[in-house]
């Protein structure tokens, strides 16, 4: 378990060092995940729609 808390540690520095050296670059790859979620849930609705239909 130590080791799991070293490689958190390590990411979420890291996380916040990429946040404050790269703002714009890390505003635009949350804006990619969040784009990749809002598509997928498009994507399992139109899914479900042509199920019922």
């Amino acid at each position: 378990m130590q080791v799991k808390k070293v490689v958190t540690y390590i990411a979420v520095a890291f996380v916040v060092f990429y946040l404050f050296t790269q703002p714009q670059n890390a505003a635009a790859a949350v804006r990619g995940v969040f784009d990749g979620i809002v598509n997928g849930a498009n994507q399992l609705a139109v899914f479900f729609t042509n199920v019922v239909t």
